[in-house]
């Protein structure tokens, strides 16, 4: 992949790197990245073999770093191989490094809890501390190496250390969000046969208390109650975390206080040194089905992966204080708040609240308190934040931030310039990542001193990352194209498989084009090179012969003032094949009506093309959403085919953060298809 200069034809539509910030950063500009880029493909075994060697302790010295792989399933199992030999821990390499090295006084986290008058403050040595004593907890209650745990836990730093204390002794993690069901977790448990659950009694979410501690029971009387599969009969031991002062029910033999097993063990924990493909942790994201995949990383290739993308990508110096405001729960936080910004040695954020409580100037009033150098959050946010109105950012001080992050979707142009002006007082750089759950770590992305930037694009590949775009064919298209997203080689933190089902990970990823890993992304590359995430495979319309990103018309229907946010979705056309299905929520303040629906079609044929001309307009209060933010499509394609569909045979929604939405989006659909 050559990266190109932007051409004089689109140079109105790009923002290059601030000269001042591009003169210190670890890649100085476009060619740097470029030379550097070719280097990670044509040479890994020198190009990562200097950097792992460089950062990292090594117990054993790996052999060679490869990779070996196979990604053609027609030669035998897939398979991903890196740094063949070595053995290596990552927690040691994320704390007990760092204080042998004597760092142990800098502080990792900085924890803002739900109310801003909570907060406190944790050195390296302090959470390599608790990290070593809460792996001798784990111990004491059987677990050992290879062995699942699971934690179920809010945005307190107990849940870095339980996930770090995991890592020290070789054991797999498996965070669960704080948010879903008792169903959700069963299923997640017993696919894990996890014998520890770690957990908290209850936390506040802004205004509202969430009871952990309740929720685990239900799980757990519903895994007693089960037979077979399904069952949670597996966990033999529940440590709740007191986060709350409230009443807490305690099962007897089974369910210990977190303060009680910290309290009687001892500090000193040494480290199970790990084969580089040993398994790390697992993680939960959602399939085409609705049943779980338990997405498995392993050891050495992720730690470099986590490490590089968040050194690189954020330009990280030593002494700067980053804030990703993302949940544990996801891969996000996995990568940006545990394990990437510990590895580099950084001082992050670690927020436990909502970025809308008590207001909206809840995220300005931290980057302020805490001098935040680089913010990273989700376009969601971006939005909800855009919408509350600019006094509420202005009113903080924001000349600390350096870098602003995206990550979650594309983000669309009117969000990003938003953020980039107001936010970013027209100064820092936007790296708009593009990465997934089973990818580990950032794929496409700026580099905040290298590359020029265009609104909604993730611009070019990270090191190591070789993507191609292929038509339905399986072919590779050159130049400027649209198609599938596929990767050609693996890098360094790509998943490994599914845990304890291999077959479907090799079915799932592997098996629509032979020889590439495909996670179901349509992408767009322009005549300079940069990629345009258009949105899931899936949400790819076939209208007439033409296909179109869906994640293109919502980007073009939120231009509209009157218009906070849009998803949209294919519906069947007889005459089209396809048509395009809008739900739109409006501003505060703004009326729906006809006249509206067609200045909001007007926009999209402008922005786009006739061919992109809305076929319907539903207007609605909200959008199904899950607790982290992301949009439940499959429910919006299902009203839009048939608004007359069974509640029942929407499945389970027990995971949005709003159920009662899909009943009024329901009777919407009805009320505009006339029935």
């Amino acid at each position: 992949m050559a990266a190109a200069e932007p051409t004089e034809a689109t140079q109105q539509h790009v923002y290059p790197p601030p000269a001042a910030l591009a003169k210190d950063a670890h890649v100085k500009s476009l060619d740097e990245y470029k030379a550097m880029y070719a280097e990670s493909i044509d040479n890994p075994e020198k190009f990562f073999g200097e950097m792992a060697r460089s950062n990292f302790y090594w117990e054993k010295p790996f052999d060679s770093v490869g990779p070996v792989y196979n990604f053609d399933m027609t030669k035998g199992p897939i398979k991903i191989d890196w740094f063949q030999g070595g053995k290596t821990n990552i927690c040691y390499n994320a704390l007990d490094k760092h204080v042998a090295e004597g760092h142990g006084d800098e502080v990792a986290i900085l924890w803002e809890g739900n109310s801003p008058d909570e907060q406190s403050r944790h050195t390296y040595a302090e959470m390599l501390d608790s990290v070593k004593k809460f792996a001798n907890v784990l111990k004491k209650k059987g677990v050992g190496k290879g062995d699942t745990v699971t934690l179920y836990m809010p945005m307190v730093v107990e849940l870095a250390v339980a996930c770090l204390a995991c890592a020290r002794i070789g054991a797999v993690h498996s965070v669960v969000f704080g948010g879903f069901s008792p169903e959700a977790i069963r299923g997640r448990l017993a696919d894990a046969q996890s014998k520890v659950i770690v957990t908290c009694d209850a936390v506040m979410r802004g205004a509202k208390p969430v009871e952990l501690k309740t929720q685990v029971d239900k799980t757990l009387e519903l895994g007693s109650k089960a037979s077979g599969d399904g069952s949670a009969e597996c966990v033999q031991s529940v440590v709740v975390f007191r986060r709350l002062q409230g009443e807490c029910p305690m099962v007897d033999g089974r369910d210990t206080w977190w303060h009680d097993e910290m309290d009687a063990v001892s500090a000193e924990c040494d480290c199970e040194w790990m084969d580089s493909e040993a398994p790390l942790f697992m993680l939960y994201t959602s399939g085409s089905t609705g049943t779980p995949k338990g997405i498995l990383h392993t050891t050495a290739g992720y730690m470099l992966g986590a490490w590089a993308s968040f050194k690189y990508t954020f330009d990280y110096k030593p002494g700067e204080v980053f804030w990703c405001t993302a949940d544990i729960g996801w891969i996000t936080g996995h990568s940006y708040i545990v394990y990437g910004p510990l590895l580099a040695r950084a001082t992050s954020v670690m927020f436990e609240g909502v970025p809308t409580f008590p207001d909206a100037g809840r995220c300005w009033a931290i980057c302020e308190k805490h001098k935040v150098n680089q913010f990273y959050t989700a376009p969601t946010a971006v939005r909800a934040l855009m919408k509350a109105g600019d006094e509420y950012v202005t009113k903080h001080d924001r000349s600390s931030l350096r870098i602003l992050g995206s990550v979650g979707e594309p983000i669309n142009p009117e969000a990003w310039r938003w953020y980039h002006n107001v936010v970013g007082e027209g100064r820092c750089p936007i790296v708009d990542t593009y990465w997934q759950t089973e990818t580990g770590s950032f794929m496409i992305t700026p580099l905040p001193g290298a590359t020029p930037l265009k609104p909604g694009s993730a611009t070019f590949p990270f090191f190591g990352v070789q993507p191609v775009i292929l038509d339905e064919n399986g072919n590779e298209l050159e130049g400027e194209a649209s198609g599938f997203l596929a990767i050609k080689k693996p890098w360094p933190s790509a998943s490994r498989s599914c845990y304890g089902d291999h077959a479907r990970f090799e079915n799932v990823y592997y098996s629509m084009f032979k020889g590439y890993y495909v996670a179901g992304d349509g992408c767009r590359r322009d005549a300079d090179g940069y990629f345009w995430i258009t949105g899931r495979v899936d949400d790819v319309i076939n209208v007439s012969g033409h296909r179109m990103g869906t994640a293109e018309v919502e980007s073009a229907l939120v231009l509209h003032p009157s218009c906070s946010e849009a998803a949209v979705v294919g519906m069947p056309h007889e005459i089209k094949g396809a048509g395009i299905y809008c739900y739109v929520v409006l501003k505060d303040g703004e009326t729906a009506s006809d006249d509206l629906a067609k200045a909001l079609k007007a926009v999209v044929r402008k922005e786009i093309g006739p061919i992109a001309t809305p076929d319907a307009i539903q207007f609605s209060e909200g959008l199904p959403k899950t607790r982290s933010g992301k949009i439940m499509r499959r429910i919006l394609r299902k009203l839009a085919e048939n608004p007359g569909i069974d509640m029942e045979e929407f499945g389970d929604i027990s995971t949005l953060a709003d159920p009662s939405i899909v009943k009024n989006l329901k009777e919407g659909a009805m009320k505009l298809a006339g029935k």
